[in-house]
């Protein structure tokens, strides 16, 4: 038998075809008001005593949905102390309030933070795994918990990926577990929950889900069932972002952004995102800035560097964003990087990392940090080499 030589995925085109896989909840909905059938397939499961993870802010949004729990003879427990940079203690301290209330059902409800703490709760609640011998990819052994989560912000995706990212203090560096298991059973996506969100959170929260998308469509991992997430959710941020952070109770513009970061989420556990993640952690770890900030401030400096290795991806992203069409692939990208840039302006995100009180002598420890995560540079279109990282955090400067 003549043995058979696969080529090398890194040289195959876009579209050409390649293994995906792609875990999505059980359930999915999305819609105006879905927030209480999340609380009908709880009852109608038959749990009795369910632990919600949220945090100080978005507590109140949580009272109709406990009301509708506790009326049905559901023992809720809540655990609101999940701050912006959730970290190993403050996971510990989660999990084991989710142990003493003896959980049988758990739901993420805010953003990014809070649900990452619960897919993390809900997957080591009967587990003995130690958190930390879950970080990287495939080392969580298993979930027997039933996990919901419910977006407040439409940003992170949290609630249809296989991610959970935490900041391990010990080493001050954002760490992630990533495995299937930790794809929520249940998914409510409500965008009326979104209307208070504050302007400067909409913006960052946004730029987040709109970097998923474009890391994804560009992306040596790229496939084309994603690609169909990715373009969808670049259109839907980039037309819609602006008019959201502008207009806070513009349904039909929250609702487009809610479901662009839902789209965003389904991109990254089939496909992930690149370097300007990757980069963006040592902003976050080390100095505190918003994940969706450190995104935006080096997302078009990150896309200007990649952008010799893959002209047609980018111009195509260009496109989806409403640019016209130039004369070839470069021009049409760079008008792209360009809309980038007015979108993070128009935000009112800061456009230099200075503005942030991130000093340029840290350049060099940044860069350092961000090499360590290899699971997304090696996803990155372009080779970062450590000096490449440094130029790029200097040109951000």
């Amino acid at each position: 038998m003549v043995p058979v030589t696969l080529p090398n995925p890194s040289e195959l085109a876009p579209d050409a075809a390649r293994v995906v896989v792609l875990r999505n909840p059980q359930t999915l909905v999305f819609g105006a008001g879905c927030i209480a059938r999340c609380a009908d397939d709880i009852i109608a499961r038959g749990f009795k005593r369910a632990f919600i993870v949220t945090g100080p802010t978005t507590r109140t949004l949580t009272d109709g949905f406990v009301e509708r729990l506790r009326g049905a003879g559901v023992t809720v427990s809540i655990f609101d102390k999940i701050a912006r940079e959730p970290t190993v203690e403050m996971f510990r301290t989660a999990l084991s309030a989710a142990r003493d209330a003896r959980a049988d059902s758990v739901i993420g409800f805010g953003g990014g933070s809070p649900m990452d703490v619960a897919k993390l709760v809900a997957a080591l609640l009967a587990a003995k795994q130690d958190i930390r011998e879950t970080f990287g990819i495939g080392k969580l052994t298993g979930r027997s918990t039933y996990l919901a989560c419910i977006p407040t912000t439409a940003g992170t995706g949290s609630e249809v990926s296989p991610n959970a990212v935490i900041l391990d203090e010990t080493e001050s560096l954002k760490k992630a577990v990533i495995s299937p298991h930790l794809v929520p059973d249940g998914a409510y996506v409500d965008p009326m929950l979104t209307l208070s969100v504050p302007p400067a959170v909409t913006a960052a929260t946004g730029m987040d889900a709109l970097t998923h998308c474009i890391e994804a469509y560009a992306n040596r991992f790229a496939h084309p069932i994603v690609d169909v997430y990715a373009l969808e959710g670049i259109r839907q941020i980039a037309r819609h972002l602006a008019t959201a952070v502008e207009h806070g109770n513009n349904v039909a513009a929250r609702t487009a952004v809610a479901l662009g970061s839902l789209y965003g989420g389904m991109c990254l556990g089939p496909v992930n995102t690149a370097a300007v993640h990757a980069l963006a952690y040592p902003l976050g770890s080390e100095f505190h800035v918003a994940h969706g900030v450190s995104n935006a401030v080096l997302l078009s400096h990150v896309l200007e560097f990649n952008l010799p290795a893959a002209p047609a991806r980018y111009a195509a992203i260009a496109a989806a964003m409403g640019v016209e069409h130039a004369s070839d692939h470069v021009t049409t990208a760079q008008r792209g990087l360009e809309q980038i840039r007015e979108l993070s302006r128009r935000c009112g995100i800061l456009a230099h990392m200075t503005a942030l009180g991130i000093p340029a002598e840290a350049v060099e420890r940044m860069a350092r940090s961000a090499m360590t995560v290899t699971r997304l540079l090696e996803r990155n279109v372009r080779e970062v080499t450590l000096q490449n990282a440094i130029d790029i955090y200097r040109r951000a400067m």
